[in-house]
């Protein structure tokens, strides 16, 4: 039992969260600012549903296994924010949507049979990722998990066609695979017979998919399909970026002109991106605010000399100066806010300048055009200097 425990604990809020939403609704949409740790959570969802993490079986703790595919099985027992607790065959299916994503492609449909031999049909019929995902729910201790990534970026609507009417979780078969009085059937080709049937999703079916909500280059989604949804977002998080750092709690001392350390760097970073993200917030909204994570490393900053820190920030904000430009894209004086170039400090490496064109006011915004060791400090200093 101990070791159950332990693989439990080491999963994150946010996975356990995710996990009892799935249990109780069946469908989660994951969305958020960029770099908000989506990919990461899913990535960490998926291990977590096929270890079926803390299930405590009525028999005493499960048995390990090291050669199986999961080491340490699920077993029999009632946890009500585990999906599926008490199937042992668990499977985790993964797609991504783009703006080629067909339904074929996740369900069924026809395709040209490729280097077919002499007497074979002319095509085959594929079967997509839910339909697959499906299929082994309906399997005897079948449990499946579905992760949709960028859901958005593809047509969904288009995408799911009649599954729409039944991926809810009052509209799936029942627990034991009969027909309920709710269930919504919808019509698939079988890829076995090539008939078209009546089809319904099952009960230990669970849907995980993901998005960017502020996505400036993608239609929203319907929202009659998002109804079907489970919502849950992911914030920037000061709190996860300054644990990272191995930083304090936010204070309001005065950063010095020249850091003397590693933490002076690391601080006028944190304080420099909340500043930007406010500015994000006032002038697009909040969901077009940058995330912790675009900060993040996957090495021990607290070990690394000065220069090499700031040679990693310089990674880190040309990002996010690339994303204050896509946001506030042909808004010059939007940038300038942002970057605390309109009544920020004169040592603001960026200024603000009018001209004219046409007899016309024009704005320009001058200033480095890539950040350096030499300037990214001042350039943080100045970002995080307080407005007006």
């Amino acid at each position: 039992m101990a070791e159950v425990t332990a693989m439990a604990a080491s999963y994150s809020a946010d996975c356990h969260h995710i996990l009892s939403l799935l249990a109780r609704s069946r469908n989660v949409l994951l969305s958020g600012a960029p770099g908000t740790g989506k990919s990461k959570l899913l990535a960490e969802v998926a291990l977590a549903f096929e270890a079926a993490l803390g299930v405590s079986p009525v028999g005493g703790a499960p048995k390990l296994n090291p050669s199986g595919r999961i080491p340490i099985p699920p077993a029999a027992g009632s946890v009500k924010n585990i999906p599926a607790p008490t199937k042992t065959d668990r499977k985790v299916f993964r797609t991504v949507f783009h703006q080629n994503s067909k339904y074929r492609d996740f369900l069924s449909g026809i395709t040209p049979a490729v280097n077919k031999v002499a007497g074979a049909p002319d095509f085959n019929i594929v079967k997509g990722t839910l339909y697959r995902a499906s299929e082994h729910a309906k399997s005897p201790n079948g449990a499946a998990l579905l992760i949709i990534d960028e859901i958005n970026r593809g047509p969904a609507v288009q995408v799911f066609g009649g599954a729409i009417v039944a991926i809810e979780s009052d509209k799936r078969l029942a627990p034991d695979g009969n027909k309920r009085p709710e269930t919504q059937f919808f019509e698939l080709l079988d890829p076995t017979t090539g008939e078209v049937i009546p089809y319904a999703l099952p009960h230990d079916l669970y849907i995980l998919a993901a998005m960017n909500q502020a996505d400036a280059s993608v239609e929203p989604l319907d929202v009659a399909f998002l109804r079907r949804w489970e919502p849950l977002r992911l914030e920037p998080d000061e709190a996860i970026l300054r644990a990272f750092y191995g930083l304090g709690a936010a204070n309001s001392n005065a950063l010095p002109d020249m850091p003397a350390s590693v933490m002076d760097a690391l601080e006028a970073s944190v304080r420099a991106w909340v500043a930007v993200n406010e500015q994000i917030a006032l002038g697009r909204g909040p969901e077009f605010q940058i995330g912790h994570g675009v900060l993040l490393s996957d090495m021990n900053i607290q070990t690394l000399s000065l220069p090499e820190v700031l040679s990693i920030l310089c990674v880190g904000w040309a990002k996010v100066r690339a994303h204050v430009e896509e946001v506030f894209f042909g808004d010059i004086r939007g940038i300038a806010a942002a970057l605390n170039a309109l009544d920020g400090p004169a040592f603001n490496p960026f200024k603000l300048t009018e001209t004219t064109f046409a007899d016309d006011l024009r704005f320009r915004l001058e200033g480095p055009t890539n950040f350096t060791e030499g300037n990214i400090y001042t350039t943080l200093r100045a970002f995080a200097h307080p407005r007006g």
